[in-house]
């Protein structure tokens, strides 16, 4: 006899999220949430792209203290510290998701200035 099929109330995952990860270079707490967001963005099929605030004065205005500000299709979810619930419900992931393999960062171009 086999296990009664597992139901569900979550959405599916949103393959083709646009996750961007507003931070420093130099930042621990941004390496930190990077590190806690791709397993998330891999079982979403996420992409993450990473955005330095020191690269324009119009970002580094904005976000200055903030860092590391994690921004999903335009709507800010968090700032600081991975808020893991509210990134799931943003990616319509369930609370149990283990599939983290494949995560797809994207890195900006270097700037050349000196």
């Amino acid at each position: 006899m086999s296990a009664p099929a597992r139901t569900s109330t979550a959405t599916e995952p949103r393959a083709g999220a646009q996750l961007v990860l507003y931070g420093r270079a130099w930042c621990h707490l941004c390496e930190d949430m990077r590190a806690a967001l791709e397993p998330l963005a891999a079982a979403a099929g996420a992409r993450i792209e990473l955005i330095d605030v020191d690269s324009d004065p119009a970002l580094q205005a904005r976000y200055d203290e903030l860092v590391p500000v994690l921004v999903c299709d335009g709507v800010e979810l968090c700032h600081y510290r991975l808020d893991e619930a509210r990134v799931r419900a943003a990616l319509g992931l369930s609370a149990d998701v283990s599939d983290v393999a494949g995560a797809q960062t994207v890195l900006p171009p270097a700037s050349s200035s000196a």
